[in-house]
């Protein structure tokens, strides 16, 4: 299988650069395609410099990561598309070619690659309890994953309209919802930095909105309404900081019109019954 890194960045130069190192010091045959989505200090500059070999997309206008990842992900060539995000490295030289093995079976469609943080507990996250079984969970984080480009793009890939956050979840639940997983990984980890960049009001904002948004096109009728209102309440107590709960609030209110606003497809009971049954933190066998 031949494997294809697409990362999406915007004027983080810096932390692309120890990116793309770790990329190019891959054992595994890969090609690496950059997305610069409308980068002002010197991004592209700093690619064509120091990694010509990249594919390099630049783009004037900024239009986001999900529109910037589907838009990876159809130009990649690889059987199988690895995202980290720009404020991330493979913490050795293995980690994709250890993650290629782990889709032997083919209902994996994805692989949710083991993570750190550091800046926080530095805890390994997305780890299988044990390497002598495939473990499938319910969703893997943009950061640290690799999913077969064939299944991506046949369900359309992310939706676009979430523009930024929670595009993961949304996307796995209607992988699963197509007869395939998410399996865990036990590869090397992938170092998250978190960059001291993010915009943090853009995430209160985004990821209540997106959330709510989740509930109305995936969950199916049964279970719509209590599914709704735990998403509200939880959206609302991720935070008691008054500037950064009326930002919630606003996503909030924003994913509720919205409904208003997109299609509804619902996932079938079995589907959505598996994937809470998914959500455990160690996953559960593939039978």
């Amino acid at each position: 299988m031949k494997a294809s890194v697409v990362i999406t960045t915007k004027n983080r130069k810096e932390e692309l650069r120890v990116a793309l190192r770790s990329a190019f010091a891959q054992t595994a045959q890969t090609e690496i395609l950059v997305m610069d989505d409308g980068s002002t200090d010197g991004t592209a500059e700093m690619v064509r410099a120091e990694f010509p070999k990249v594919v390099l997309h630049s783009f004037n206008v900024s239009s986001g990561c999900i529109v910037r990842r589907n838009e990876g992900a159809r130009l990649a060539t690889g059987d199988v598309i690895f995202s980290i995000d720009d404020d991330a490295e493979f913490s050795t030289p293995d980690v994709i070619e250890q993650t290629l093995r782990e889709f032997v079976d083919p209902r994996i469609g994805a692989v949710a690659i083991p993570f750190i943080e550091p800046h926080k507990d530095n805890r390994i996250m997305q780890q299988a309890p044990d390497q002598t079984t495939a473990w499938i969970t319910n969703q893997f984080i943009g950061t640290a994953h690799a999913v077969r480009r064939e299944v991506f793009l046949d369900l359309g890939g992310y939706r676009e309209h979430l523009v930024h956050q929670g595009e993961e979840g949304d996307f796995c639940i209607r992988l699963v919802n197509d007869g395939h997983f998410v399996r865990l990984g036990h590869a090397d980890a992938i170092i998250h930095y978190e960059s001291p960049k993010r915009n943090l009001s853009r995430m209160d904002y985004y990821g209540p909105r997106n959330a709510i948004l989740f509930v109305w096109q995936n969950v199916p009728k049964r279970h719509f309404l209590v599914h709704l209102l735990a998403t509200t309440f939880n959206c609302l107590r991720w935070t008691l900081i008054p500037k950064r709960l009326m930002t919630r609030l606003r996503g909030i209110i924003a994913g509720y019109v919205g409904c208003l606003e997109v299609a509804r497809r619902p996932v079938t009971l079995e589907t959505y019954r598996r994937w809470r049954e998914l959500t455990k933190e160690d996953g559960m066998p593939l039978q």
